[in-house]
């Protein structure tokens, strides 16, 4: 699989200086945590829950859920696993006939799950990449972990785990910091296991009875802002220590009526001559998506948190790296920079200083193996309207 694979290649070659690379569910797990780009969340009780994975698959979706937690009810968990079974055996078969998937996690709610469900799933586990751990505290993460340590061996299959960040006690001030010292002791133990670690907004704003709208993003809810920026401080670092940290889910899809002016400009659609995409995206409230898509990047977030295909695209067009980007990248990583020091940016709009921008270099390189470089004329707006399925 491949991000913007879904596009003709003549198309590809167009938009992108560097191509994204191709990448299996058997790649390492550096290159994996970067390119889940929007992870599509979708309850694991949808009768054509396989019909649902291959078509999404062709659209460009390179991770895939299927949530056995806050997505269905207490009463469809037995109902729920059930179809999981019969959908993933359907899916080796439609694989086995030359159809692609995405990467497919499963999101349980107790850790007895996850052997249970391995078991089960029989020769059709070939499928799954791991599993996702809702409400991840310490003391409740560890049996998450030994449960997939243990399928793992049992299955002869890798399976990652990637926690959710979304309990009481990483809101309230008063616990915070132990509560992420025991979240990192928690990771650490497990490095190789752990894929990345999500963040779970929804959740966190429900502690205060909280809602953000759908011309507002999290970081405008400051209480929230300060939860991820904490995450970030502690889990997300750049030394060697740090994960992969996804961004918030995005509620809303569709906007009947909106208070403040929309947050996109027009002139780079003018310029792409696609004001009618302009149009469609304020319309279906992707102005603050984008929004907040930049602001995740921005805050050391890579990735989000997706319950509606539409949000997909979007994501993926902002994470491709900008050719002003790739040649700063580029620049600051040459050999002969090794010993630091400031120059001018190939574009003559900034300064490169070598060893602060070393460890931004790093990031941005495999971000830009991932989702590809555009070229020097392409911009989001041209990569967002390729992606559109015809």
């Amino acid at each position: 699989m491949r991000h913007f694979g879904h596009i003709a290649p003549e198309v590809r070659q167009r938009l992108f200086h560097q191509e994204p690379c191709e990448f299996t569910a058997d790649s390492p797990a550096r290159l994996l945590s970067a390119a889940l780009g929007a992870t599509l969340y979708s309850p694991a009780t949808r009768e054509r829950l396989a019909d649902d994975v291959v078509k999404q698959a062709r659209v460009g979706v390179v991770s895939m859920v299927l949530c056995l937690e806050d997505s269905i009810g207490d009463e469809d968990v037995v109902a729920g696993e059930e179809n999981l079974v019969r959908q993933f055996a359907d899916l080796a078969a439609r694989v086995r006939a030359g159809a692609e998937v995405p990467l497919l996690f499963i999101r349980v709610r107790e850790p007895e799950q996850i052997p249970d469900l391995v078991r089960r799933l029989g020769d059709s586990v070939s499928l799954l990449s791991g599993f996702v751990f809702p409400k991840f505290t310490e003391e409740r993460g560890i049996p998450f972990l030994q449960a997939l340590d243990g399928a793992e061996t049992r299955s002869g299959r890798r399976l990652f785990g990637m926690p959710v960040l979304e309990t009481p006690e990483l809101m309230y001030r008063e616990t915070r910091v132990d509560a992420l010292e025991g979240i990192a002791r928690a990771v650490d133990k497990y490095r190789d296991k752990v894929l990345a670690l999500r963040l779970g907004v929804t959740d966190f704003c429900s502690s205060y009875g909280l809602r953000r709208a759908p011309d507002m993003t999290a970081y405008d809810v400051q209480i929230i802002a300060s939860v991820i920026a904490d995450v970030v401080n502690m889990l997300g670092r750049a030394d060697g220590t740090g994960f992969t940290v996804t961004g918030p889910v995005w509620e809303y899809f569709r906007v009947p009526e909106r208070m403040f002016k929309p947050l996109l400009r027009t002139s780079p659609f003018l310029e792409g001559q696609a004001v009618e995409l302009r149009d469609r995206l304020i319309e279906h409230a992707m102005d603050g998506l984008l929004r907040e898509i930049s602001l995740d990047q921005a805050n050391g977030l890579l990735g989000k948190t997706c319950i509606h295909p539409s949000h997909v695209l979007p994501v993926h067009a902002l994470s491709v790296v900008s050719h002003e980007e790739f040649c700063d990248a580029q620049d600051i990583l040459r050999p002969e920079r090794g010993g630091g020091g400031v120059l001018r940016s190939a574009y003559t709009n900034k300064m490169n200083e070598v060893k602060p921008h070393r460890a931004w270099a790093e990031r941005t390189m495999l971000r830009a193996e991932v989702f590809g470089v555009a070229n020097e004329d392409v911009g989001f707006v041209e990569l967002l309207a390729a992606g559109i399925p015809g």
